[in-house]
């Protein structure tokens, strides 16, 4: 697999984890008992940074050879470690 396809599945990772985030939303919203609407609330929560997660690595990976491109300090190589 290259990297350039590893960022269309974690884009698609992004996006199936977004819509379920937007799902758990709506139900929090339309839920009326307080403990069912916490543990939406914290599964949201969870599921949050996964998704900023695959949003990165799908940047990171489409790009990964563009000079141009600035890297993600996050995930960048170090050296000398």
């Amino acid at each position: 697999m290259t990297l350039l396809e590893m960022s269309v599945s974690y884009r698609d990772s992004a996006a199936a984890i977004h819509g379920r985030i937007v799902e758990l939303r709506t139900l929090e919203r339309a839920q009326e008992d307080p403990e069912e609407a916490f543990r939406l609330r914290r599964r949201i929560d969870e599921l949050s940074p996964l998704w900023r997660e695959a949003r990165e690595l799908a940047a990171l990976t489409a790009h990964y050879y563009d000079r141009s491109h600035q890297s993600h300090e996050k995930y960048a190589r170090k050296e000398n470690l």
